[in-house]
């Protein structure tokens, strides 16, 4: 947009907010709200670019190719195949304007139209991609988890600040009525006093084939792909997607899925920050495989009055308190099962049902609540701040940096380690059912060992590990030229 066509859009866009709180005083829902105040004035185009869209990339493209006061100008992704394919089903979309695919977000990030990026690429390159969007003057929409390591996360709201960004994280429970009922109905003390927060990745996973040396699609610049991480070769057999079980691309189930739940559980607690420390344990069991991710694990942060547990099975099991997917909250007065993005279940202390609590809502209303603040300007607006998804990021990277720096034991070994490390939910009880899952899924931790990881406190205002060089080292990492992230004080 040019400086003239952006005052005029956003003149336009305060009174469509106007008449959106008018609309929702009437009784409206908010969604309706956004839909009916949608303009078709050119002067109220954004204009937007969508990175990485083979998988999580089509619901951004969904999100902003059916608007009426939003654009697609570009489809970037490091596969030309993809990337180019997308960019045709866009053009369809959009009354045959046809967005250009690019390989590189340079590129992209130099066209003054492009107002918005939004980021749906491996989590390598999340924090890279939004801090380079957001020093070229772009409001950013980043996937969880928003950040590879803790360091990235932090990374990503300093540039957001000093550039006077909007940036949203993709955690769309923030933003989903029902979800939003049940975690008020926490914090208004209805179910007492709740001490501990658990979330729950009971979600199978296969393995992944075995280790190997495997040839990079001809139609991927694997320069490009790889970025920030260093020059390797492909060791997975699937290509896409399965990055995800590859410590220098992912981060296992706990950032994969699990980010959702973290962040549900710390929102529910009412904790805006770190713990106070963390401790994890797990392995990668049942099959040898290209993964070096854990496929079961426990990770517990300490809040002092209060835990957040966090459990992980990738493994055949059954669910937990009605729960595979979801977050429970364990009050004095009852607790609250949460299965989904959408709703909740409160039961009693004696788990008799006792109250359902669900709005209808879907990834629309993020998306919508992400460009409200586009347009009003206002970080406040924000129901996914990128503050909130960096805090819950980072609480998954130090879950998995202790259980990284832990080593393989036996249980009688393990267990004086559990029961030192303060938190309020029963350690022991929780690993019970921890090893239980295992021996129905015929491990045996007597052969397997437990990978009991390093209990380590943490630092809450510098978001450091107190007294360990070796924890603070993977705090961020090193980076291949010139796709480097930024240090502290350098965004």
């Amino acid at each position: 947009m040019s400086d003239r066509t952006r005052r005029q859009f956003l003149e336009d866009s305060m009174l469509a907010a106007a008449a959106a709180a008018v609309a929702a005083s009437a009784g409206q829902s908010l969604v309706l709200a956004e839909e009916e105040t949608q303009s078709k004035s050119p002067n109220e185009k954004l204009g937007v670019a969508v990175v990485g869209v083979k998988g999580r990339g089509g619901s951004h493209i969904g999100a902003f190719a059916g608007r009426n006061d939003t654009e697609i100008l570009y489809i970037c992704d490091v596969d030309r195949e993809i990337g180019q394919q997308r960019a045709t089903e866009v053009g369809k979309r959009q009354g045959g304007r046809v967005p250009q695919f690019e390989e590189d977000l340079r590129k992209v990030l130099e066209d003054d139209r492009v107002d918005i990026v939004s980021i749906a690429t491996p989590n390598h390159w999340h924090a890279l991609g939004a801090i380079w969007a957001i020093q070229a003057g772009k409001d950013v929409y980043v996937e969880k988890p928003v950040s590879h390591n803790v360091s990235e996360g932090r990374r990503i709201v300093e540039a957001a600040r000093k550039y006077n960004r909007i940036c949203q994280t993709g955690t769309q429970s923030r933003s989903n009525p029902g979800m939003i009922s049940s975690i008020q109905y926490l914090h208004d003390g209805k179910l007492g006093d709740v001490r501990v927060a658990r979330g729950l990745c009971y979600k199978r996973r296969g393995e992944i084939g075995p280790r190997g040396e495997y040839a990079v699609p001809s139609s991927v610049n694997y320069d490009l792909w790889l970025g920030p991480a260093p020059m390797a070769p492909v060791t997975r057999k699937q290509f896409h997607y399965d990055w995800h079980w590859q410590w220098p691309y992912g981060n296992g189930d706990l950032g994969n899925q699990g980010i959702h739940q973290m962040d549900i559980a710390r929102w529910g607690l009412g904790e805006p920050g770190l713990g106070q420390a963390v401790l994890s344990y797990g392995g990668r069991y049942g099959y040898t495989d290209a993964g070096d991710t854990a496929n079961t694990q426990v990770v517990i942060h300490d809040y002092g009055d209060k835990s957040l547990v966090f459990e992980v099975r990738g493994l055949a099991t059954d669910d937990y308190k009605s729960a595979k997917v979801g977050v429970i909250f364990e009050g004095t007065e009852g607790y609250l099962v949460i299965p989904n993005y959408y709703s909740g279940v409160v039961f009693d202390r004696d788990g008799r049902k006792v109250q359902e609590i669900s709005q209808p809502g879907n990834d629309a209303n993020h998306f919508a609540n992400f460009l409200k603040a586009v347009r009003s300007r206002k970080v406040a607006d924000l129901t996914g701040d990128i503050e909130e998804g960096h805090v819950s990021s980072a609480l998954c990277h130090l879950g998995n940096i202790s259980y990284l720096l832990g080593q393989q034991m036996s249980l009688a070994e393990a267990l004086p380690r559990l029961r030192e490390f303060h938190s309020t939910d029963n350690n022991v009880e929780t690993l019970e059912r921890t090893i239980q899952h295992l021996k129905d899924n015929k491990v045996s931790l007597d052969e397997a060992k437990l990978g009991m990881g390093l209990a380590l406190r943490v630092d809450t205002a510098t978001e450091t590990i107190v007294g360990n060089d070796a924890a603070n080292a993977m705090l961020t990492r090193e980076y291949r030229k010139p796709f480097v992230v930024p240090s502290a004080g350098q965004v």
